[in-house]
């Protein structure tokens, strides 16, 4: 029995050794060709502009054009389904936000592919929520909000089902003891546009959509969902100031590759997405976008998920959320 396994150890070392010494001089010559980030919200938001800012850092540093192509729909799903299914080569990437994988799996049934079906190469960056509605609506506290939702009740737009928008009005619902119409739009701009049009009565939506429009009065700010203020608008509140901590909330833009693609490569596309992000006129741009930069890679990416679905499972479970 020792004879057969020496041999068959030192024939599994040596194929590994080989594998290694190949997928590590495929990656040194990576990119050779153009290289596809896919987000699969619409474009305008912030993983739209993370994607279009990596993709022009990643052209000039390696001379290979970067394609972006937005595929949203079925809250996300549908654009990770299709980076999943490409080949774990590195040249398809897809960038979005953590509730495709950390709230869809819990409320849609039948998923085309699985979370593990893809591995993060970073946790770029974060941002809260804020609780914005039309002026119409006359609320100039989030206190006035409360009181209408406890009577006639309220509709909020959001991003679709299972994004942070509705995972935010279902979380409001249960922590204020409300009642609220949640209305799916395909992306966090139309859902922005809903409340400036005045088709819903608010939303508690992504920060950076937000902000320019409460900037311009057509939109009213009535808190926001991260731990801290806003550093766009610190004359906002947190929920938690205002006795709302349950609602604290907070978006992980992502990026992700075909669990298959080699670790060098994943290893290359860190180093050139953090090169990217810490550039100066990055960083004034994700400060004006109320985006905190994380740079949360391995372990420490893959563990801020887990602790995300988590939670959110919890929510999902005790509000009943559910697709729309």
């Amino acid at each position: 029995m020792k004879l057969f396994r020496q041999p068959l150890c030192a024939s599994l070392c040596l194929a590994l050794a080989a594998w290694t010494a190949s997928t590590a001089a495929w990656a040194q010559s990576y990119p050779t060709k153009p290289i596809k980030f896919i987000t699969n919200f619409p474009a305008g938001g912030p993983a739209d502009y993370l994607a279009r800012s990596v993709g022009e850092a990643i052209t000039t540093q390696y001379k290979q054009p970067v394609v972006v192509e937005n595929k949203p729909g079925a809250g996300g799903n549908i654009g990770a389904d299709f980076v999943a299914k490409s080949p774990a080569d590195g040249y398809t990437v897809l960038f979005g936000i953590d509730t495709t994988f950390t709230v869809n799996p819990y409320i849609y049934k039948g998923m085309a592919f699985k979370a593990a079906d893809l591995k993060p190469i970073m946790v770029m960056v974060s941002s809260g929520l804020l609780v914005g509605a039309h002026p119409s609506t006359g609320f100039k506290t989030l206190k006035d909000l409360i009181t209408q939702g406890k009577g006639k009740g309220l509709n909020f737009s959001s991003a679709g089902s299972g994004s942070p928008g509705h995972l935010a009005a279902e979380i409001f619902m249960d922590a204020a003891n409300i009642k609220i119409q949640h209305v799916p739009y395909k992306g966090n701009t139309p859902a922005v546009t809903a409340v400036l049009a005045g088709e819903v009565d608010a939303g508690v939506l992504a920060t950076p959509g937000m902000l320019p429009y409460v900037k311009t009065g057509k939109v009213t700010a009535l808190a926001v969902t991260s731990r801290q203020r806003s550093r766009a608008a610190a004359d906002i509140p947190t929920v938690a100031e205002l006795g709302l901590k349950d609602l604290e909330l907070e978006v992980l833009y992502i990026a992700m590759v075909p669990a298959a693609t080699p670790e060098p490569v994943v290893q290359l596309l860190q180093k050139s997405f953090t090169d990217a992000l810490k550039r100066p006129d990055t960083q004034t741009q994700l400060a004006s976008m109320d985006l905190f930069y994380e740079g949360l890679t391995g372990p420490d990416a893959v563990k801020r998920l887990s602790d995300q679905s988590q939670r959110y499972g919890r929510v999902v479970k005790s509000t009943g959320m559910k697709v729309e």
